[in-house]
């Protein structure tokens, strides 16, 4: 029984799978992108991540250890070349596995294995969708804007009430000049009823 062995043999020698995992890491250095099955390419993400990690700090030291697993000299200069410059700001999670169906003649799963820095259309994408604002719960913007927005908020909310302060005072004020008037003509009433009941 296997119970709890995660390894995958891939159903290969130690010697094919390590050579088999070592052309498909320069494969995927050189084109940026292959197909493969889904089995394979999970082998092969353990194997090449830690490689393009060591491709940070370019010393000999790390040339010399990526070269003794990928055994050509030009996927090394690759790697430490415009692949280390790309993933340099990325701290890890340089490759993508995108699953494609099932081939035909044994119904393997299969897949596309690319870098993700390499991807010019999901970068594009990725960028509209930060440019995009989206809304809080609070009803702010995210970003630079909810600053000013939370200003122009706060203006006019400051606004409000003394505008509404100064329409309550105006229709105070008419409301006592009205009385005002009004008393006056009711006790002009009151005088001449006054003087017809005295008559």
């Amino acid at each position: 029984m296997r119970h709890g062995k995660k390894f995958n043999h891939l159903g290969r020698t130690a010697s094919h799978r390590k050579a088999m995992l070592s052309n498909m890491a320069s494969s995927l250095i050189l084109h940026k992108r292959i197909n493969t099955t889904v089995a394979k390419a999970k082998a092969l993400r353990k194997y090449v991540e830690p490689l393009i990690t060591k491709a940070k700090t370019d010393t000999t030291h790390s040339r010399r250890i990526a070269f003794s697993y990928l055994q050509d000299k030009v996927s090394v200069q690759e790697l430490f070349g415009p692949i280390a410059e790309k993933i340099s700001s990325r701290p890890g999670g340089y490759t993508r596995i995108i699953k494609t169906g099932i081939r035909l003649g044994d119904n393997a799963e299969m897949c596309m294995m690319e870098l993700v820095d390499f991807n010019e259309l999901l970068l594009q994408d990725s960028d509209a969708a930060k440019a995009k604002t989206r809304r809080s719960r609070r009803g702010g913007k995210k970003g630079g804007e909810s600053v000013e927005a939370a200003a122009v908020e706060e203006a006019v909310v400051v606004e409000e009430p003394v505008a509404e302060a100064a329409v309550a005072e105006e229709v105070i004020e008419e409301a006592a000049a009205e009385s005002t008037q009004e008393e006056p003509s009711n006790e002009a009433s009151d005088d001449t009823e006054e003087k017809e009941k005295s008559e």
